[in-house]
């Protein structure tokens, strides 16, 4: 039998291990069929792995996959192979008689007792949250008469469901019971095959550009210090490639090699006040730890992301006339847009590389670290990770760093004062540590505060610009760099996107969509309720569970409106500054 979906949809949905319906049946994926090998960057990919699956690794539910990817174990990138697919197997092995109802257990039979010949499959499964595993329920048969008939509720609750005996009517079990798992951590749970806690995927988004001489270009000795002096320059140089030594990049060129770090500073004041580098416009960073590490972290997928495209709205200006009506947007209307919206910059790529895929499943509670972490595995036992690397065309929306900082403040959240753009940029770094995805603050933090803005920021954006750009908003998803107030909105492998779209916006109607963002109600249909209880849902903020890589956490509307909202902040330092120009 052979059966047609989509690439994006065998990515998401048609996993090993994960039940599917096909045919009016129940299936269970063995294995994708022959599929292609992708050349990945080793170290970025077992770093990304190892965050994402931090929550599992605190847990101490990952089955020490965290400390092997730790360790340099292997992972390989599978990719579809079209022609050939996935290998299915009917489950779980459990047929009704539609005559009369009598169960059969084991292979699919021609013909009942009852003389009936046409069957229909009992849609539950076990699984077990604590070891990954799922089977087939087993109904005992009546001892006597050696049958069993299945008396439906009408319901899709396991435990109403009884089992008799068609000759005695004996009661032989009600619901499939709580038989122990042969792991020995507890019991079987049934549930329809296709509810959420019987398979949740889990993906891993990571821009990896398919050069791997750019990937140990930026991730050398020296480079992430490089990335993240770039990004605190507003990145004012036209690329990675092009910025200088810096204090913070030769230090870590000289720790890399094994020297000392008291000398390690010494060489570094010899080759300051020798002149053979310069120190950073704005003053040392002085992060340390993880606030470091996190800085970097995103100042290298930034760097990632525009080493082969990168077109700005500057770009743009200088190939038109002044005079012109593309002119004067790009001179004028698109700065005058962006900054109403308390935007710094948005750029455009047309050739934006990501890695899209899944590393593994869990069962059960869907919460990161509630449940034991499946990781994927090849014949050889390699680490697997089944997925795409894509070159698409996407947005990097950059916030202003002096209004993030702001809002901060007036929110109650302590910030260094700053200056300017790259000052307010180091007092957020030094001060917002922004959390996992997956993982849970609470009580809140500047650094999920952080989050929350700019995450909400981005649905609402690409919620919108799926309307403005006319395709499907499943066609779109996000990528967050919130510790720099910036994230990517990017043309998705899935959906019915029109390649093209967020170009024709970005070179034609960016003032316009930016106009249309900041005159948009951003009341929720479900108000007052949404607003009370999380202040966003389905109906105001939420994206699709594969276009989100937070689950659709760390969202609220009261971040960007009201007397508290971003939003605000920018249109009070608007007014602020038109006030300013009339008085001078």
């Amino acid at each position: 039998m052979k059966e047609y979906r989509s690439a994006s949809q065998i990515l998401f949905g048609f996993l090993p291990e994960q039940t599917v319906d096909l045919k009016g049946m129940v299936w269970k994926v063995k294995e994708w069929v022959e599929p292609y090998g992708r050349s990945i960057e080793q170290e970025s990919l077992r770093q990304e792995l190892a965050r994402v699956a931090a929550p599992w690794d605190v847990a101490g539910k990952d089955g020490k996959y965290v400390d092997n990817l730790r360790q340099g174990y292997t992972v390989r990138v599978l990719a579809l192979n079209k022609e050939l697919g996935v290998k299915v197997e009917k489950f779980p092995k459990l047929w009704v008689c539609k005559s009369c109802d009598r169960l059969h257990q084991g292979n699919e039979p021609t013909r009942c007792i009852c003389i009936g010949t046409r069957f229909g499959q009992l849609p539950f499964v076990g699984y077990h949250d604590e070891c990954g595993g799922v089977r087939s329920p087993y109904i005992s048969s009546c001892p006597t008469h050696k049958q069993v008939k299945i008396i439906l509720p009408g319901t899709a609750r396991a435990e109403e469901i009884r089992f008799v005996c068609p000759i005695c009517s004996r009661t032989l079990q009600k619901g499939f019971g709580f038989p122990k798992c042969d792991c020995g951590r507890g019991s079987w749970t049934f549930n329809v095959h296709r509810a959420a806690s019987v398979f949740t995927p889990r993906t891993i988004v990571m821009i990896n550009p398919p050069s791997l001489e750019k990937v140990a270009k930026i991730r050398d000795a020296g480079g992430a210090a490089r990335a993240l002096s770039w990004v605190l320059s507003g990145l004012s140089a036209n690329s990675f490639d092009e910025t200088g030594t810096t204090i913070e990049s030769f230090k870590a060129t000289l720790l890399k090699q094994g020297i000392p770090e008291a000398l390690a500073d010494q060489m570094v004041d010899q080759a300051t006040n020798s002149g053979a580098i310069s120190k950073a416009d704005g003053g040392p960073i002085n992060l340390q730890g993880e606030y470091l590490r996190e800085a970097q972290a995103g100042a290298v997928s930034i760097a990632l992301a525009l080493s082969d495209s990168r077109l700005r709205v500057g770009d743009l200006a200088k190939a038109t006339d002044a005079s012109s009506e593309l002119g004067r947007k790009y001179r004028s209307a698109y700065p005058k847009a962006s900054r109403f919206m308390g935007i710094e910059d948005i750029e455009f790529m047309d050739s934006f590389p990501v890695l899209t895929g899944c590393y593994g499943y869990t069962r059960g509670d869907s919460d990161p670290g509630a449940s034991r972490l499946v990781p994927f595995k090849n014949k050889k036992g390699d680490y697997v990770v089944y997925g795409e690397v894509i070159q698409t065309e996407a947005l990097f929306v950059r916030l202003d760093p002096r209004r993030v900082a702001e809002w901060l403040v007036r929110n109650g959240w302590a910030i260094p004062p700053w200056t300017d753009a790259r000052s307010a940029r180091v007092s957020i770094l030094r001060n917002a540590l922004v959390p996992a995805p997956g993982s849970e603050t609470n009580p809140p933090t500047a650094g999920s505060r952080l989050l929350t803005l700019v995450h909400s920021y981005a649905h609402w954006f690409t919620r919108q610009l799926a309307v403005r750009a006319g395709i499907e908003r499943s066609s779109l998803s996000e990528f967050l760099v919130p510790q720099h107030c910036g994230f990517f909105i990017y043309a998705a492998t899935r959906g019915d996107f029109v390649l093209g779209g967020l170009q024709a916006v970005f070179e034609t109607e960016l003032d316009s969509f930016l106009s249309e963002l900041a005159s948009l109600d951003l009341r929720c249909p479900l108000d007052p309720g949404c607003m009370r209880i999380a202040g966003a849902c389905m109906a105001c903020l939420h994206l699709g569970e594969p276009s989100c890589r937070y689950y659709n956490g760390y969202l609220n509307r009261q971040t960007l409106v009201g007397p508290g909202g971003f939003l605000s902040v920018v249109a009070a330092n608007r007014r602020l500054e038109e006030g300013s120009a009339i008085s001078t």
